[in-house]
C-alpha cells in the first residue's frame, strides 16, 4: 500500500531527526532475508542503542539532506535497511558485524561518519572503535599511568635497601 502524502512527510520528519543526533550510519542491503532475521536484528538494534529503519530510497535521500549523512544520498540504491548509531559511533557497525555473520545475506553497502561516506570495506573498523566507557577506561589508564610510574620510582631506593639487607643477612646466615 503506497504511503500518503502526510505519511511520507512524517517518516522524512523522522528520520532527519534522528539524522542530525546520530554518531554514525550505515545502510545495507536486506534482499534475502527473512522476516523472523529481520526481526532479530531489530532486536539487537533495540538493545544496542541503535535507530533501524527500512524506508523508501526517496525519502531518506530527502531525510539526510543537511545532515551529516547528506553524502549518503548518491548509495542510497536498492533495497536497503538504514541504521543511525545513537549512543557511540560504533555500535550500528557493530550490529551489522554481529548480524553478518550468522546471516551471509546482508550486505553491507554504505557507512558515514563525520561527514564522509565510506565503502563496506569500513565496516569492520569502524566496528571495533571503542564505546563509550571502553574509552574512558583507556583515557583513565594513560592519565593514570605517569602517577603509578613516580610511585615505583619514589619507593624502589626503599625497596632496594630492603633487598640489600636481606641479601646481607641471608649471606651471613649461609657463612
Amino acid at each position: 500500500m503506497a504511503l500518503r502524502l502526510d505519511d511520507k512527510k512524517a517518516v522524512v520528519t523522522e528520520v532527519a531527526a534522528i539524522a542530525a543526533e546520530a554518531h554514525s550510519a550505515v545502510a545495507a542491503e536486506y534482499r534475502g532475508l527473512t522476516v523472523a532475521d529481520l526481526t532479530d536484528l531489530r532486536r539487537g538494534a533495540r538493545a544496542s542503542g541503535v535507530y533501524l529503519k527500512v524506508v523508501k530510497n526517496t525519502l531518506a535521500r530527502r531525510a539526510v539532506e543537511g545532515t551529516d549523512f547528506a553524502c549518503m544520498q548518491d548509495g542510497l540504491v536498492g533495497p536497503l535497511i538504514l541504521a543511525f548509531s545513537l549512543e557511540d559511533p560504533g555500535s550500528a557497525a557493530r550490529l551489522f558485524s554481529d548480524f553478518k555473520k550468522t546471516h551471509d545475506k546482508l550486505a553491507v553497502k554504505l557507512v558515514a561518519i563525520g561527514g564522509k561516506q565510506y565503502g563496506a570495506s569500513e565496516l569492520e573498523r569502524l566496528s571495533k572503535l571503542p564505546n563509550r566507557e571502553q574509552a574512558l577506561s583507556l583515557l583513565m589508564g594513560v592519565m593514570k599511568a605517569p602517577i603509578e610510574k613516580l610511585a615505583r620510582t619514589l619507593q624502589e631506593p626503599h625497596a632496594k635497601l630492603v633487598r640489600t639487607i636481606a641479601a646481607i643477612r641471608d649471606q651471613k646466615q649461609a657463612a
